[in-house]
């Protein structure tokens, strides 16, 4: 059963890229520990576009990101000295705990032209891991599950589902999984997490009886076995797990406190958050709101 159904809503990352913001959403903060939900294009770049597109240095407290690209590519740089090239079907999950900073920049489709389309997702970190320190973890093959069915083809990007475990280090039960489906394939979702949803990144899909289209996700009732069926070639993202409790977001920050967000505010004001390794020239003014 259906509980809500979220529209994008598309929102500027500055420069002129655009996003479809899925979660955070008034009546629906976070599905499990999923606090934040975003898409990304698809955007045909051809070479030579301006870096103002370019997602500069910003930083992060209290939550783990995963960035998962269909296409194109991005260039990380982070405050650990990590440079890594994402690419589709890869995970790459980055623990921002206490304090990291990144940037993700489109070097790749800058220099080659590029057909971007992918999600970025941000998971509350649990209270006791919340100022852990800080890691970026990159994976890709076999240590994402991935399995067939009829018309179906699936990857378990993070988390346990359906008796698979994909090798990201999570920090509270869930599951993120990524589905390319020919008209009339169908999934059963999970039914072991309490909150769950399904998004459709591109084409059309039934869910629980109801048809979604691009753009738009179905957070799911607690309990009971849920159908997808696509009606047209689609892209489905499945997400979910145990809740984490309540969470306060300011600009790229999440916590359980809002006096760590206050703090988390000073130290990016008076610049004492280290800035990308080799990526160190530029700084974004905290926003007023």
């Amino acid at each position: 059963m259906i509980e809500l159904v979220i529209d994008k809503r598309i929102r500027d990352l500055g420069g002129g890229f655009e996003v479809g913001r899925v979660l955070p959403f008034a009546r629906r903060r976070m599905v499990g520990p999923f606090v934040f939900f975003d898409q990304m294009g698809p955007l045909d770049l051809a070479p030579g576009f301006s870096k103002e597109w370019d997602v500069r240095p910003h930083p992060h407290i209290g939550l783990a990101t995963v960035t998962y690209l269909y296409s194109g590519a991005l260039t990380h740089r982070d405050s650990l000295g990590v440079h890594q090239e994402i690419r589709p079907g890869e995970v790459n999950w980055m623990v921002a705990g206490s304090g990291i900073t990144h940037s993700e920049r489109l070097e790749y489709a800058r220099a080659n032209g590029a057909l971007m389309h992918g999600i970025q997702a941000w998971v509350a970190l649990p209270l006791e891991a919340e100022e852990t320190a800080p890691a970026f973890y990159h994976h890709e093959g076999a240590d994402l599950p991935e399995w067939q069915d009829k018309g179906l083809s699936g990857r378990l990007i993070a988390g346990r589902a359906d008796g698979l475990v994909a090798r990201v280090p999570t920090h509270s039960p869930l599951f993120y999984q990524h589905l390319d489906m020919e008209p009339g394939a169908r999934h059963a979702v999970t039914g072991e997490y309490p909150e769950r949803a399904v998004y459709i990144a591109s084409g059309r899909a039934e869910v629980a009886g109801q048809v979604l289209a691009a753009g738009q996700m179905a957070v799911l009732a607690a309990g009971g076995g849920v159908d997808v069926t696509a009606l047209a070639r689609s892209t489905v993202m499945v997400l979910g797990g145990d809740p984490v409790g309540e969470r306060f977001l300011f600009w790229n920050f999440v916590s359980s406190s809002r006096e760590r967000l206050e703090q988390a505010k000073e130290d990016w004001r008076q610049q004492r958050m280290k800035l990308p390794v080799g990526d160190d020239l530029e700084f974004i003014a905290l926003p007023t709101q």
